[in-house]
């Protein structure tokens, strides 16, 4: 277990405690600005940072212990649907990776979603719908945008100092999945994933089918019985791509958003089974 204060943890929605005194910029670089958001509760540090890439910004937030340095291993969280960096799953998946088993956590926003909007915020329904548009009318070019923002992301996370160039991996379901397994398949790198709610199915499936057998890292693979977006037949195949040697198939009755309250428990145990070989983590 990380060795962190105690202090209660609070609401993950709630204030946090206020921002180090000490804002640190030795680490900016071009490819990377911080932005004027570093707090700090329950040991737990998070930074606003944007990654220029290609003359846009990719808006992002990072987690680490508040003190030590790297090499330390980096997760790469991606939100959902409708979702931003700032869901209330990411930040609990965030927190708790780096607060019982020390390992760093990174978000950034997904396309059409949170920071990356123009104007005030959308409701759920409407970001949802653009996405699939999105999806729908230029899925390859999507999915090929987004595997260059969070390989750009991951370089510049891992040139902190905090941070550094331990191993990685990647938690992301429904369109966490979408843009994430061809992340994964992409880049030697990751050494654990976790993917789900998604299937052989949807616009880029033959994007999807081509990446499947190249991710090669350990997979937890999450499916919904009852899901009407993704069918769970869909999923499994899916899962049957994979190239990985070693993966587990993990099924649940409900519906697309009916995922157990233990899901953000296990994904953590499993990744840091791989990622720092925690004795708590996964079982086998």
């Amino acid at each position: 277990m990380c060795a962190l204060p105690t202090a209660a943890e609070g609401p993950l929605e709630g204030p946090l405690e206020g921002p180090l005194s000490e804002h640190q910029h030795e680490s900016d670089s071009p490819a990377l600005t911080w932005l004027d958001e570093d707090l700090l509760r329950g040991g737990v540090r998070q930074r606003r940072f944007d990654v220029l890439r290609a003359g846009r910004r990719v808006p992002g937030l990072l987690w680490t212990p508040a003190e030590g340095e790297g090499p330390r291993p980096l997760v790469l969280l991606g939100h959902g649907g409708s979702g931003s960096k700032r869901q209330d799953y990411v930040v609990g998946m965030a927190r708790r990776l780096v607060h019982e088993h020390c390992i760093s956590a990174a978000a950034i926003d997904g396309p059409v979603h949170g920071d990356r909007r123009a104007g005030p915020p959308a409701p759920p329904p409407l970001v949802l719908a653009e996405f699939a548009q999105l999806w729908a009318n230029d899925g390859d070019a999507m999915t090929d945008t987004m595997v260059a923002d969070w390989l750009a992301t991951l370089d510049a996370l891992q040139s902190l100092p905090d941070v550094g160039n331990g191993a990685v991996g990647w938690w992301g379901l429904s369109m966490g999945t979408i843009t994430g397994l061809p992340l994964v398949a992409a880049d030697a790198r990751f050494g654990a994933a976790v993917l789900g709610l998604m299937g052989l199915t949807g616009p880029t499936r033959e994007r999807i089918a081509r990446d499947a057998p190249r991710v090669r890292c350990p997979v937890l693979f999450f499916v919904q019985w009852d899901d009407m977006m993704f069918p769970h037949d869909a999923a499994i195949r899916l899962w049957e791509a994979f190239g990985s040697s070693e993966k587990r198939l993990v099924a649940n009755p409900g519906g697309h958003g009916d995922l157990p309250p233990d899901v953000l428990e296990t994904s953590a145990r499993f990744l840091a089974a791989h990622l720092v070989g925690d004795p708590t983590g996964a079982e086998r």
